[in-house]
């Protein structure tokens, strides 16, 4: 089978493999979490005989009476007492098995081993789990496809760049799509069923949820508003507007419930003056924009939020740790920090007034630092001024990309 290799992923887990730590990959359901679990024992592992290789996926039919400690342990010492030489285990979706935790410790301890695991819970590496194997892990959160792995996927397409963003921009980065041809109606479709497998596999069920109606309106309203300061208590106001009462904490657990299953991601906003973190005027992004069209939201014509929400999914694949700036009584789109250096984007449609780029370029004027600073727009004029510079988005997005000489 032929792989997106997806080497951004590959070159941070590459240095923990036949390291004494479990490698943990987490993420959304179907961003390709296990398809990396693949890549990573069938080619980086390639020189390791296939029988010390265990792979376990606790969704296939195989392996769905294996859902305790107890089950998995009795299977796993079955099938490898006759084994000699080190062990290599890969366990896919691993929250499924009730005390997984203690198995994996377990292996730890007993065998010479490598282990790699996937989940798509944030809760995974929380509880028992931090306290058994406490320094002893590395988690990798793995994301959807970005732009330039978009590219790779639909090359074939002979589409200009401007056509295949077009595309991402509607369609969004689910691996998946790349089977459906680009075609709207199908892959609306299947991102609508994936939507609805998540929120009822890894909430709603999960977090044991009654109330699915209320649930429902919270969130639609936090994908609708994707880059706009949201709070519980604006979206308290919303739903007295439509006649359903709730209380702010019933708010704020239903969107942590949403971050845990990596639908939602928060960003928080840093005052660059005080140099602190505020708590108040926070906002959502979507793991994949995609969900957002599928829902009915179109993202073409809120093309901002769209673009914002690109940006800041591409930044976080990247390494970054991203943060909203304010500035007085201003706002810096992203602060994006990784090795303790710093850089600064703002992300716009078009700059086609001057008050537009006065406003996206005049914010920097306040931030006494030499650290990068760009404006991010789909203008194709150049507009880089007082050594901030300006990037088409495409150009932004594909800068990394192996295969820049596509186009």
């Amino acid at each position: 089978m032929e792989y997106i290799k997806r080497p951004k992923y590959l070159t941070q887990i590459k240095p923990f493999i036949d390291k004494p730590v479990i490698k943990i990959l987490t993420g959304m359901r179907r961003v390709g979490k296990s398809t990396l679990l693949t890549i990573i024992k069938d080619t980086i592992l390639q020189e390791v005989p296939d029988e010390r290789k265990v792979y376990i996926n606790f969704e296939s039919l195989e392996f769905l009476e294996i859902n305790n400690a107890s089950l998995l342990a009795k299977y796993l010492m079955e099938t490898t007492k006759h084994l000699n030489g080190k062990l290599y285990y890969f366990f896919d979706e691993i929250q499924l098995v009730e005390d997984w935790e203690k198995v994996v410790n377990g292996l730890r301890v007993d065998k010479d081993c490598d282990i790699y695991i996937t989940g798509s819970n944030s809760t995974l590496i929380s509880g028992e789990l931090a306290t058994l194997l406490a320094g002893r892990y590395v988690e990798f959160e793995i994301q959807p496809f970005t732009f330039d792995e978009f590219v790779e996927v639909f090359q074939e397409k002979q589409l200009c760049k401007e056509d295949l963003f077009t595309k991402f921009i509607q369609l969004g980065g689910m691996p998946t799509l790349k089977y459906f041809n680009l075609e709207e109606n199908n892959s609306y479709k299947y991102l609508n069923d994936v939507y609805h497998t998540v929120l009822i596999k890894d909430v709603l069920t999960h977090n044991k949820i009654r109330d699915v109606d209320i649930f429902n309106r919270i969130l639609s309203f936090t994908i609708q508003n994707i880059g706009s300061p949201v709070s519980a208590t604006s979206i308290k106001k919303y739903l007295k507007s439509e006649h359903r009462d709730v209380s702010i904490d019933t708010i704020l657990n239903y969107l942590d419930y949403c971050q845990q299953a990596f639908i939602l991601k928060k960003v928080s906003r840093f005052d660059t003056v005080g140099k602190k973190n505020l708590k108040i005027d926070e906002k959502y992004y979507l793991t994949d924009h995609g969900f957002r069209a599928a829902k009915g939201y179109s993202n073409m014509k809120d093309i901002e939020r769209a673009l914002e929400n690109i940006v800041y999914i591409e930044l976080i694949s990247r390494g970054y740790t991203v943060e909203i700036g304010k500035v007085k009584d201003m706002e810096i789109d992203f602060i994006a920090t990784k090795d303790k250096e710093r850089v600064y984007y703002q992300v716009s449609y078009l700059m086609e007034t001057e008050a537009t780029r006065q406003r996206e370029f005049g914010v920097y004027a306040h931030v006494q630092d030499n650290y990068p600073k760009f404006v991010l727009s789909m203008d194709t004029v150049d507009f880089s001024q007082d050594g901030i510079v300006h990037k088409h988005v495409i150009d932004f997005l594909l800068e990394n990309a192996e295969a820049g000489n596509i186009f």
